[in-house]
């Protein structure tokens, strides 16, 4: 008969290695969903599709840094997001949080 604390080790250690190419994947997944709600929310502020390059001189600088900073927020917003869902759902079917 196995002990409870190894078998609570067991499971634990199980869902560390189960979880991280789940999180991997989860990650990816939330880095192209990013892209795609920036280049929205980009969009319908009447610019291109794709936001300046820092090096790209034909824009102003006061364009780069806004593109800059919603593209940082948004990747922000959208990435705790789905690595929180990603999270909580693994949490939900192996019943332990995530390491």
């Amino acid at each position: 008969m196995v002990p409870d604390t190894i078998r609570a080790m067991a499971m634990s250690s199980t869902a560390t290695v189960v979880y991280k190419p789940v999180s991997l994947a989860i990650s990816v997944l939330g880095g192209v969903l990013a892209g795609l709600v920036f280049r929205q929310v980009w969009s319908r502020l009447g610019h291109d599709e794709t936001a300046p390059a820092p090096k790209d001189l034909s824009h102003s600088t006061r364009e780069v840094l806004i593109a800059a900073a919603i593209q940082g927020s948004v990747f922000g917003i959208v990435k705790a997001g789905v690595d929180r869902a990603g999270a909580r759902g693994f949490r939900a079917l192996a019943h332990e949080d995530p390491a």
